[in-house]
Parts: structure tokens; sequence; C-alpha cells
């Protein structure tokens, strides 16, 4: 699969997936996808403790100070509801498919495994005393459920990747084997996503319209400055790792949590998150297909 016909499919994954709502009954399965897809990158991806840096840790102020920033910023910009939504995709780690994403663009996966892991893991134990600050509540059961959540969708496909590898080191090379089955299913979960958000958004029809494009423009602009701040991080060396690592977020996380703790409404800014970063993404894969025909992208 060509760099052109990978674009055009994820587009017309997020379209149809906006076209075709119903398939929201099918969400449960992103989990499950999203795990399969960790478990071919782990096989191919030794996580050690060599690969965290002084960047990492960087990355990992940033992702606390984008959401902290985009709270405050939005809350004096349109009120509570654009602050919290803000806040919520401001403060997303790195996405569980960032690593996937970066193997497509041959970039440094183990640089992005160790963000991802760093970062879900250190939100996960801050946000339980982030969450009662922006939302002026108690939030005591947060701290279980997050963990839960994060250890169950990432620890198990490594723990499943590290036994496979002891047992048959050939299985290494499956990776590369299963690029474009590893793509499919990223294209099938983009799909399940967008009809996810297809579906929110018929629910809450009475949503005010100012009031949708205000969540849309704080999303869209967080969703740059994290880009553009990762890109910075990185530097020469890791602009691409870095840039991912902190602008494509884990925004299934976060819908949860703003579903749980916060709104419908405030939901929607994580969820206009997805269309960003992917919008993003099919546009890398793309020109990195351009500048590298043969790449396989």
């Amino acid at each position: 699969m060509n760099g052109l016909s990978r674009t055009a499919a994820i587009l017309a994954a997020m379209i149809l997936g906006a076209l075709l709502p119903q398939a929201h009954a099918f969400a449960p399965a992103i989990r499950w996808l999203v795990m399969a897809m960790l478990f071919l990158v782990f096989l191919q991806t030794r996580f050690t403790r060599a690969a965290l840096s002084g960047r990492h840790l960087t990355l990992l102020g940033a992702n606390l100070a984008i959401g902290l920033a985009a709270w405050a910023l939005g809350g004096l910009w349109a009120g509570r509801d654009v602050a919290l939504a803000a806040f919520f995709c401001g403060i997303t780690p790195t996405a569980i498919a960032a690593p996937v994403i970066v193997s497509f663009l041959r970039g440094r996966v183990d640089f992005v495994v160790a963000a991802f892991l760093l970062t879900n893991v250190a939100i996960a134990a801050l946000l339980p005393l982030l969450l009662p600050i922006v939302l002026a509540r108690a939030t005591p059961e947060a701290f279980g459920q997050v963990l839960g959540s994060v250890g169950l969708v990432v620890f198990t496909p490594m723990a499943a990747a590290w036994i496979v590898r002891a047992l048959h080191p050939g299985a290494t090379a499956w990776p590369g084997r299963l690029r474009n089955v590893s793509f499919g299913m990223w294209v099938t979960s983009l799909f399940l996503i967008s009809a996810n958000a297809s579906h929110f958004l018929r629910q809450h029809a009475d949503t005010p319209h100012v009031l949708l494009l205000q969540l849309a423009a704080a999303s869209l602009l967080v969703c740059i400055a994290s880009f553009a701040l990762g890109r910075v991080i990185g530097g020469r060396e890791f602009g691409r790792e870095a840039s991912q690592a902190l602008g494509q977020k884990n925004t299934t996380f976060t819908i949860y949590l703003a579903l749980t703790y916060a709104s419908p409404v405030v939901a929607l800014g994580p969820t206009f998150y997805v269309v960003w970063h992917n919008l993003w993404n099919s546009w890398q894969l793309h020109r990195a297909a351009r500048r590298d025909p043969n790449s396989g992208v």
C-alpha cells in the first residue's frame, strides 16, 4: 500500500464513520484493536531505562503545562465549559497509537514508546490531584479507574510481546511483514472513533452552534501548540518523534474522563481533537510517501 492510498484510506475511514453513526455500537472493539497494534509494536521494540532521556521529562512537563494553560486561557476566553474542554485536550497523554504512526513514518519507535509510558503513567497518577482543582470538586475514585485502564491496554500487550519473543525470537520479524495489517487495524479504529463522535454529536444536536465553534477552535489551537512545541523540544534529532508524542493524544481516555467527571458538552473538546490530530497524521503519511516513494509508508 503506497502513501497516497494510505492517506485516502484514513480520510475515507473518518468520512465513512461520520456518515455511519450506527457503527458506534462497535466502539468497544477500539481497545482490542489498539492492544493488537501495540503488541506488534512491542515485538520489535525493547523498552529499557536507557530509552528515557531528559527530553522525555521535558515532554511530560510540556504536557502538563499545555493542559493547565489551556484551562486558564479557555476560561478567560469563553467560560467554564470551553476551559474544561481545553484542559482535557491539553492534559491528554501520548496516544496508544503514536508509536504505530512513528513506525509508519520510519522514526524512532523506542523514543515514542518511552514517552507514551512515561506520560500515561505520570498523568494517570497526577490527574486525581488535578481534576478536583479544575472541576472544583473531589474525584477520589479517578486514580484506580485511570490506572486500571492504562494497565490493561498498555502492559498486557507488552507482557504478551515479551513472552512471544522469548519463546520464538523470530517473532521480531512479524511487524515488518504485517505493516499493512497493522495499518488496517488503525484505519478501522479511526472509522469507529469517527462513528462514535458522529453519534455523540447527533445525540447532542441542541448544543449552541457558537459553543461548538468555540470547542472546535480551542481543541484546534491545543493541537497546533502541542505538535509545534513537541517539534521544538525534540530538536533536529527527535523532532518528528517528540512532536508526535506531544501532539497525538490518547483522546479516548480523556473523552471517558470528561464524560465521567464533567459533561457531554465538555467531552466534545477531545472529540474534536480526534479529527484534528488524525488529519495531521494523514498529511504526514502522505508527505513522507512523497519524499520516499519506496518507503512503503
